[in-house]
């Protein structure tokens, strides 16, 4: 068993970070910037040992490191996985991250696992389960979480709640923090054509600890009208940009994250596209 480490960093900064990758290590070690902080996948780090622990270990001690988790299933109909949940604590355990958050998303059904982060309609019934689901998260780990809004391309005839006040009354009733999701808001304003500087307006800024900047495909759908796919495979786009700039006006400035999951280019794109989410952080006023 790994021993416990001291706790290192209380926060994540306010200032730009990337998503980790191994292939990076070296280059991060010698010389990191602009990047202050890394993000990690918790599902990645879920050993007891081997190199990946041993980098993460190295990596800790110099940068404040965010657990992002994908498979918890927060918005599952079953109840949470407890086999899961005692892994992803005692990776917090001994890790102590400055930041923990997972997504407003369900990934399980009947005791399968689909390796995707499939939204939800909103109505009461599923904000009573959300709420029911980040309280045994947060008391199983001991730690607050945040809650990251999702991408989506449909809307559901079942939905009764408009998502921003869907995720305002789950931080209401549960204490989580949120964690705000630029490209998301784009891909789903793009794909159900509504207007997403409107969504950023109604969106609680004042509850979001955390932001994330990614790339997206460009497709189109049997109609012909734009469909854009989260992919985390590309640069951020401009609009995107130009989204996030706005949020920071509004909002303030917050530690935001770049993130490159999949065709994962050399480690100087990651720092460039960190440094121009350094320039805007520098750049914008509220």
């Amino acid at each position: 068993m790994l021993d416990v480490s001291p706790h290192r960093f209380d926060r994540l900064p306010d200032s730009a970070g990337v998503g980790y990758k191994p292939q990076h290590f070296s280059e991060i070690m010698n010389d990191a910037s602009p990047v202050e902080w890394l993000e990690i996948h918790a599902e990645n780090y879920m050993g007891d040992g081997g190199r990946p622990i041993a980098q993460l270990r190295a990596l800790s001690e110099r940068f404040p490191i965010s657990v992002h988790g994908v498979g918890l299933s927060i918005g599952g109909e079953g109840p949470l996985d407890r086999d899961h949940l005692d892994r992803l604590k005692h990776l917090i355990d001994w890790l102590q991250p400055a930041s923990f958050s997972e997504h407003l998303a369900w990934s399980t059904h009947d005791m399968g696992f689909m390796n995707d982060l499939l939204p939800l309609p909103y109505t009461e019934e599923t904000l009573a389960r959300i709420c029911e689901h980040i309280d045994h998260v947060q008391e199983h780990v001991g730690r607050r979480m945040l809650l990251e809004n999702p991408s989506a391309y449909l809307n559901f005839a079942e939905t009764q709640i408009p998502e921003t006040e869907f995720l305002r009354e789950t931080a209401a009733r549960t204490g989580c923090g949120l964690l705000f999701d630029v490209n998301n808001v784009f891909i789903s304003a793009t794909n159900q054509k509504t207007d997403p500087y409107s969504y950023i307006d109604a969106f609680p800024l004042d509850l979001v600890s955390e932001i994330h900047l990614a790339g997206h495909e460009e497709d189109t759908d049997e109609n012909g009208d734009p469909l854009l796919i989260d992919s985390h495979g590309t640069p951020v786009a401009e609009p995107v940009w130009e989204m996030y700039r706005y949020t920071i006006k509004r909002g303030g400035i917050k530690p935001s994250l770049i993130e490159w999951d999949n065709d994962v280019p050399e480690w100087q794109t990651l720092a460039s596209e960190a440094a121009r989410a350094t320039q805007v952080l520098q750049t914008a006023t509220v």
